[in-house]
């Protein structure tokens, strides 16, 4: 079923939801899912409403002109978006390829309501797999002595793709800060929930020999600071003592690629709300 997704972040007061809900209610909008959370520590108030579009008199144009006034009067940082319209998503990877693998499965399958224009790689290793499933491929070697030339070269694709989104898939490249300002808040990344306890090389191995209990992963936006951008999901799975490092490897994989797909998955679907570095998801 197609809808509109008006998502809302304003300073909290009396009457917000009751006016929102009766400028639905005057164009017969049909309410199909509606969330809301008041952090009273910031004093910042969160909405995000599902409206049926077919019970709406306008397009999204319309709504976003008639809506205006209300977003003025209570000084909203708002947007409103078509399920139909899929984002557009570039996904990026190095040499491992589950990650990668997982989500070109979901897409393929349906599972994913998303575009996916190009993927770009600093290694050539995933052309083959990537290009089974109909999708250009596009190799972008990195010189560590100068990464500005390939970074420019993965701007430039991002660009030509009119990407809303980018996925860093296991992509073992840190973006400059440029790419960062540029697509603030739409650079998506995964890493093992290690960190900063175990940073550098062979982290598992680093988390076996301190005797670990639980092993993660989360999905975060990207910034400027490494790792430190607002996290968009989580999850863990404990291990003991019988767990070899090779297992906890496996088990960590696991945990990524779930990790990252149901933080995609509340991306696309206009779920995550960015206030300051945190967020609120309504999944």
């Amino acid at each position: 079923m197609r809808t509109f997704r008006l998502v809302i972040a304003c300073p909290d007061r009396v009457g917000i939801v009751a006016k929102v809900s009766n400028f639905l209610a005057t164009y017969n909008g049909w309410i199909t899912e509606a969330s809301h959370h008041s952090d009273t520590h910031s004093g910042w108030f969160f909405m995000r409403h599902e409206i049926r579009a077919d019970s709406l008199p306008f397009d999204l144009e319309e709504f976003r002109h008639a809506f205006a006034p209300i977003a003025r009067e209570f000084s909203m940082k708002w947007r409103v978006t078509d399920s139909s319209e899929l984002k557009r998503v570039v996904l990026m990877a190095s040499r491992e390829s589950h990650c990668l693998a997982d989500l070109l499965h979901r897409w393929h399958s349906g599972e994913l309501a998303c575009e996916i224009p190009c993927v770009i790689s600093n290694h050539d290793e995933l052309r083959s797999m990537v290009e089974w499933h109909g999708i250009p491929y596009y190799h972008v070697p990195v010189d560590p002595q100068n990464k500005e030339p390939a970074f420019a070269e993965v701007s430039r694709l991002v660009r030509e793709h009119a990407a809303d989104t980018v996925v860093l898939a296991r992509y073992m490249q840190i973006l400059p800060p440029q790419l960062c300002q540029e697509f603030a808040m739409q650079v998506i990344n995964i890493h093992h929930s290690f960190l900063p306890s175990f940073v550098g090389a062979r982290p598992y191995h680093q988390a076996s020999l301190r005797g670990v209990k639980l092993i993660g992963a989360t999905c975060h936006y990207v910034t400027e600071e490494l790792d430190a951008g607002p996290i968009i999901e989580q999850d863990v799975v404990r291990i003991t003592h019988r767990d070899s490092v090779e297992d906890m490897v496996r088990l960590g994989k696991d945990v990524e690629k779930m990790v990252l797909s149901r933080g995609l998955r509340y991306h696309l679907e206009d779920r995550v709300l960015v206030h300051d570095n945190r967020t609120v998801v309504f999944a």
